[in-house]
């Protein structure tokens, strides 16, 4: 499993604990060399946490990359409303797995990212996009994380 997928586990058990139901799921395209995908969330709930989706393993996008083309990602307002990342996998130049993540973007600021790789020739492998939600949670350093509600998973094909 890649790291990027423990938050979404870990808020998929606060939301079945929860008794949710199914809310309206976006779709988040992700868009490269001419390519585009449109990805089911693998999970998604309402902006307070308490009515989610069953979680979907299976909706994981698949995108061929060629080259070094960025990657674009396109959300809806849906997504855009509520605070968002990007989250990434890549392997350098000597084979080692790396990781990223992109600012965090306000409510409404944006609805849509282009990831660019670092210049040494790395690889993408597995990029999430991340909306959070408004369940709070004691942070490790003492502080206060919040709950990812929503989730959209690609993997990269070179």
């Amino acid at each position: 499993m890649h790291r990027g997928l423990k938050p979404l586990l870990a808020v998929a058990a606060v939301g079945l604990a929860a008794g949710c139901s199914s809310p309206s799921q976006p779709q988040v395209t992700f868009y490269s060399h001419g390519n585009a995908v449109a990805v089911e969330a693998a999970q998604f709930c309402d902006p307070t946490g308490q009515e989610c989706s069953p979680p979907k393993p299976e909706a994981v996008g698949e995108l061929r990359m060629v080259g070094r083309d960025p990657l674009q990602i396109s959300v809806p307002a849906e997504v855009a409303g509520a605070p968002w990342q990007v989250v990434f996998l890549y392997r350098g130049l000597n084979g080692q797995e790396l990781d990223g993540r992109s600012p965090v973007f306000t409510p409404d600021s944006r609805h849509s990212y282009t990831l660019q790789l670092p210049p040494d020739g790395a690889r993408i492998e597995h990029v999430e996009v991340q909306q959070f939600s408004a369940v709070l949670s004691q942070g490790a350093d003492g502080g206060v994380d919040f709950g990812i509600g929503g989730s959209w998973v690609l993997n990269v094909k070179q």
